[in-house]
C-alpha cells in the first residue's frame, strides 16, 4: 500500500494525468489535430512532419529550445500561437527566423554574425536593426582609419628600408606593423535584384478549373471552380495540410487530377517554384544547376545571373545541399528568372528569403505583367497587391 501511495504521488507531481489535454493543447495550437492524431508519419508532407516535431519538442520542455526556421510551415494562427506560447516559455530558446513579426515578439536579445565575430544586443529584433547600423557605421570608420595607418607604415617601411641612415627607424616601425590586430574587411552582403520578363498574353483568361478534385488515393478537397484572367494576381491560403501544394501540383501536371478539368489558354507559358528544397543532384554547384537547366549561357553569364539573385562568389562554387536555405531559394529564383514565361505559380516562395529579399521579391511580383497564383503563409507580403484571395478550407 505504502509503494502504491508512493507511485501515485508519483504521477500526480509529474503531471501524468494531465498529458493527454497537454498533448491536445499543444497538437490544437500547432494545427496537428486537424490532420489526424492516429495518422501515420510516412503519409504526412514535410511541412506536416515538421509541425509534429516541433510539438514533440515542446512537449517535452527542455531548459534549452533551439528552433531552426520553425514558422515555415504554420499557418498565421499557428505562428501566433507560437509566439504566445514562447513569450511565457520558462526556459531558454535560440531561434533563427526570417519572420521578422515573430522575431520582433518574442525576443529580448539578438546574437547577430557579421565581421568575423558574434555580437550580443540587448532588446527586441526592432532595437536591435537600430543598433545595428550604428555599429556598422562605426565599424567602417574604424577600419577606414586602420587602413590609413597601416598604409602610412608600410610607405614609410617600403621608402627607408633599404637605406642605412633610416633602416633601423623602419625595422621598428614593421615592429609595429606586426603587432597591429587588423580588423576584417566588413563583407556587405550582396543585395538581390531579381528581375522576371513577362511574355505577352493574347487571351482574356488564363485558366480555368471545373469542378476539379485533387488529391492521391483520395480527394483532399471538394470539387474546385475558379477561373483566373490574364494577368491577375491570385493569392491561394488555407491551413496547412488542407491541399494548397497538392494544387499547385495538379496544375502543373505534376500529378494527375482525381476528376474535374482544368485548361490554361493556349498561349500561357508557366514557370514554377517548388517550397521543397529538393535536387535532381543535390552535389551539384548553383553554378552547375543553372547551366544544366540553361546550357547556352556562358560561364561569365551564369555568374552574374546567380550574383544578381544575391549569392555570393564562394557560394557558387559550393554544391546545392551545403547552403542556406535562402541561399538554395534564390537559385530556384534565378532559374525562375531564366524560364520565358506569362504564368508564374509559386508555392511559399519567401519561407528561406531574409527581409531584404522578401522586400525585393515582394516589388518585383507587384510590377509583374502576367498571371500569377502564389501560395503564402505571410499575409505581410501580398495583402497591399493580390487581385483576389482563395481560401480554399471551404
Amino acid at each position: 500500500m505504502n509503494r502504491a501511495a508512493n507511485l501515485q504521488s508519483l504521477l500526480e507531481n509529474s503531471g501524468f494525468y494531465e498529458l493527454e489535454s497537454r498533448v491536445l493543447k499543444i497538437a490544437d495550437g500547432l494545427g496537428i489535430t486537424a490532420l489526424g492524431m492516429d495518422s501515420f508519419l510516412e503519409n504526412l508532407s514535410g511541412g506536416q512532419r515538421a509541425k509534429v516535431i516541433l510539438a514533440k519538442l515542446l512537449l517535452e520542455e527542455p531548459n534549452v529550445l533551439l528552433l531552426d526556421e520553425p514558422t515555415n510551415f504554420l499557418d498565421k494562427e499557428h505562428v501566433t500561437w507560437l509566439t504566445d506560447y514562447l513569450k511565457t516559455y520558462e526556459g531558454t530558446f535560440l531561434v533563427i527566423s526570417h519572420d521578422f513579426d515573430f522575431l520582433d515578439k518574442i525576443t529580448t536579445c539578438v546574437c547577430d554574425i557579421e565581421f568575423c565575430t558574434i555580437k550580443k544586443y540587448s532588446g527586441n529584433i526592432s532595437k536591435f536593426i537600430e543598433l545595428k547600423g550604428l555599429r556598422r557605421e562605426s565599424y567602417i570608420r574604424e577600419f577606414e582609419a586602420q587602413k590609413k595607418e597601416i598604409k602610412k607604415f608600410e610607405d614609410y617601411i617600403s621608402k627607408n628600408k633599404a637605406r642605412a641612415a633610416t633602416a633601423s627607424m623602419a625595422k621598428s616601425r614593421q615592429k609595429q606593423l606586426d603587432k597591429i590586430d587588423r580588423l576584417p574587411p566588413p563583407e556587405l552582403v550582396p543585395k538581390p535584384n531579381f528581375r522576371f520578363n513577362a511574355l505577352h498574353i493574347s487571351a482574356q483568361r488564363s485558366l480555368s478549373a471545373k469542378d476539379l478534385e485533387i488529391g492521391y488515393d483520395y480527394p483532399l478537397l471538394s470539387k474546385l471552380n475558379f477561373k483566373i484572367e490574364s494577368g491577375q494576381k491570385t493569392v491561394i491560403t488555407g491551413f496547412n495540410g488542407i491541399g494548397k501544394s497538392t494544387l499547385l501540383k495538379t496544375l502543373i501536371k505534376q500529378i494527375p487530377a482525381i476528376s474535374g478539368k482544368f485548361k490554361f489558354a493556349d498561349n500561357i507559358k508557366v514557370a514554377y517554384f517548388e517550397q521543397d528544397l529538393n535536387w535532381d543532384n543535390p552535389t551539384l554547384t548553383p553554378i552547375q544547376v543553372v547551366s544544366d537547366a540553361y546550357p547556352k549561357l556562358s560561364q561569365s553569364q551564369l555568374r552574374r545571373y546567380l550574383a544578381q539573385c544575391g549569392l555570393k562568389a564562394k557560394s557558387m562554387l559550393q554544391s546545392v545541399d551545403t547552403l542556406s536555405g535562402g541561399e538554395q531559394a534564390k537559385v530556384k529564383i534565378c532559374i525562375l528568372m531564366l524560364t520565358p514565361a506569362n504564368f508564374l505559380i509559386l508555392d511559399e516562395p519567401t519561407n528561406h528569403l531574409d527581409a531584404d529579399a522578401k522586400e525585393v521579391l515582394r516589388k518585383e511580383l507587384i510590377k509583374w505583367t502576367g498571371s500569377l497564383i502564389l501560395v503564402s503563409h505571410e499575409s505581410s507580403f501580398y495583402e497591399d497587391w493580390a487581385d483576389a484571395i482563395i481560401n480554399i478550407e471551404g
